[in-house]
């Protein structure tokens, strides 16, 4: 199987050391570094916890015939644009299961109109790696809200609404949250 590991990686500004780190269990840069070379096989099992530390689904990982990528033409940083040192790949976003979408349909908080928000849905019980990101959370009459989630506790979720002047809002912990993870805008 030809993974994309390493593309992945250096995409997201990330070491051996730090993808080592994030997994579940924790492992060794060493053990990452076979696996994106292939000195190591990768199963399903490696290439699950590996997504989950680079934060991105494991078919993000796999190089399929037909999957598109985009080929990078230029770094842009503090010094301006310049041309990488080395072949690099950006992977258009795919949607997992647990994905959900929020358009917006007129400019408000960070947020311009026309642009898609992907949000990946958690449970009640993972709430703590929400806080301080934008969330969606259901409402009672196929209602839903979207904010900064700024606590928990109690039972309670506290969300501040997008915009200016809007206030806190206190609801009882609802079933499921979906943590914005990618933004798609069209400039």
């Amino acid at each position: 199987m030809i993974t994309r590991i390493r593309d992945v990686r250096k995409a997201k500004g990330l070491t051996l050391e730090d993808v080592a780190l994030r997994c579940d269990p924790p492992t060794t840069a060493q053990t990452i570094g076979r696996l994106e070379t292939g000195m190591r096989t990768v199963s399903v099992g490696w290439l699950n916890r590996i997504a989950t530390a680079l934060g991105v689904s494991s078919a993000d990982l796999v190089d399929m015939p037909g999957q598109e990528t985009l080929p990078v033409a230029a770094l842009i940083g503090p010094e301006g644009a310049r041309a990488p040192t080395s072949a690099m790949i950006l992977i258009p976003p795919t949607a997992s299961g647990a994905m959900v979408g929020v358009r917006v349909i007129a400019s408000i908080g960070d947020y311009r109109g026309g642009d898609e928000i992907w949000c990946e849905r958690i449970a009640a019980d993972g709430y703590a790696q929400a806080l301080n990101r934008d969330i969606l959370v259901p409402r009672p009459g196929g209602r839903f809200l979207f904010g900064r989630l700024i606590g928990r506790d109690a039972g309670m979720v506290h969300i501040l609404p997008l915009g200016t002047g809007s206030r806190q809002q206190v609801l009882a912990d609802p079933p499921w949250a979906a943590i914005a993870r990618k933004l798609v805008r069209n400039l």
